[in-house]
């Protein structure tokens, strides 16, 4: 089997109004494909709300799952 850079799959419906819409931000922009505007879209959509999308080079301690002190401050259970 191949192995895919992208191995998740994601099913979603639209409507024709939705896939009109999407097909024409995709053709104004020349996107390759529909997945590829649907990636872009939602990484816009995240960042408009504060959300970074892990570039697959983030460590955990990037999360703060495994630091110790942020800011001086103390760390839970210091």
């Amino acid at each position: 089997m191949n192995d895919l850079s992208r191995p998740e799959r994601l099913q979603i419906m639209l409507t024709a109004d939705e896939l009109a819409a999407l097909d024409d931000w995709r053709f104004q922009r020349r996107m390759p494909s529909r997945a590829a505007a649907v990636r872009e879209l939602l990484k816009r959509g995240l960042a408009a709300e504060g959300v970074t999308v892990p570039n697959g080079r983030t460590k955990s301690a990037d999360f703060g799952v495994i630091s110790s002190k942020v800011d001086g401050e103390s760390a839970p259970g210091d």
